[in-house]
């Protein structure tokens, strides 16, 4: 999965298309609790929407920006919008996270 290393690549990561991003840091225990999905969930959202990931920790100024206040946090994408998030409180577990994926884009 894409590593999303400064701010402007996360712009230019989110200004086309469907992307899903996952805000996280190392020393999450629930980001690394549903870490283990990740490849799974590519592939099979693969035809609905493109995934990214940024560390929180290293990107403090577009956390802040973008209010990203717990971890992991979603937040969908379409042509640049945000269009769904899901906050850490509900993002514990493979199914609450593939829940959200199923209903982002569905609006």
């Amino acid at each position: 999965m894409k590593q999303i290393k400064s701010n402007e690549e996360y712009a230019a990561s989110t200004e086309r298309g469907r992307v899903m991003v996952e805000f996280y840091a190392n020393w999450c225990p629930d980001c690394k609790r549903i870490e283990p999905y990740f490849d799974e969930w590519e592939e099979k959202y693969a035809s609905d929407f493109s995934m990214v990931r940024a560390n929180r920790d290293e990107l403090p100024d577009l956390g802040e920006k973008l209010e990203i206040l717990g971890i992991p946090t979603f937040i969908a994408y379409e042509n640049g919008q945000e269009v769904a998030r899901l906050f850490s409180r509900d993002a514990k577990s493979k199914e609450q996270v593939e829940s959200f994926f199923d209903q982002a884009y569905e609006k």
